[in-house]
């Protein structure tokens, strides 16, 4: 057992080292949140001696944990300040959302799947993570009341960054998203600049599960 009475601390230091030092991830904030972070906590204990390997994994209803190179590219792009808020748009299990949680004030995150929902919720308890904001809810609507977000991370694919969600980005801040279909999909920075224009910038191709839209018209 490694020291500390963490079993997995020697496989997180060689995901850090293998999977995301040598791709190319230089941020240290980040790298040490993903070196801090037991992913092992997020998924199912059957796939636990799976956490740090270089892919996705199940966690039920669909959806996936994302490999931990594309969670480190996504929050590196970000380039999060300890200040920043963060809008999160498929929280999942709450692996994402514990990494970015360690690196600004606050992170919103919106998840539309009740059990995902409960779980990332008691995750994120459990570990004493307590400046994350959860929403059940349709994640494409963005959280209007709360915006406008320093940073947006969408974690699910689209055609094209929804409208509530490039509105609710501050002036300076920075979107990361998946943009495509679920056969061909880029992972894309979006920066809106000072003068409120949006560039993109594309950094991989990935593979994303959809982003499921809300077909209900919104509450009046």
């Amino acid at each position: 057992m490694a020291a500390g009475g963490d079993p997995f601390a020697r496989a997180r230091a060689i995901m850090v080292a293998e999977q995301l030092v040598r791709r190319g991830i230089g941020s240290p904030q980040v790298l040490e949140a993903m070196g801090r972070v037991p992913r092992h906590l997020f998924v199912d204990e059957s796939l636990a001696a799976h956490a740090y390997e270089d892919r996705p994994l199940t966690i039920g209803h669909g959806q996936t944990i994302s490999q931990p190179y594309i969670v480190a590219l996504m929050t590196e792009a970000l380039e999060l300040k300890p200040g920043d808020r963060v809008l999160e748009i498929g929280g999942g299990c709450g692996y994402q959302s514990a990494v970015l949680a360690g690196l600004c004030a606050r992170v919103y995150t919106v998840e539309r799947v009740p059990a995902l929902f409960e779980l990332c919720r008691a995750t994120l308890t459990r570990l004493g993570v307590r400046n994350v904001t959860l929403r059940l809810g349709d994640g494409a609507s963005g959280w209007p009341e709360e915006a406008p977000f320093d940073a947006v991370l969408v974690a699910a694919a689209s055609r094209s960054v929804p409208e509530a969600l490039r509105s609710s980005l501050d002036y300076g801040g920075r979107l990361v998203m998946p943009v495509g279909e679920q056969t061909e999909q880029l992972l894309c920075l979006y920066t809106r600049g000072a003068d409120g224009k949006v560039s993109r910038r594309t950094l991989a191709a990935c593979r994303f599960v959809p982003l499921v839209r809300d077909p209900r018209p919104p509450a009046r």
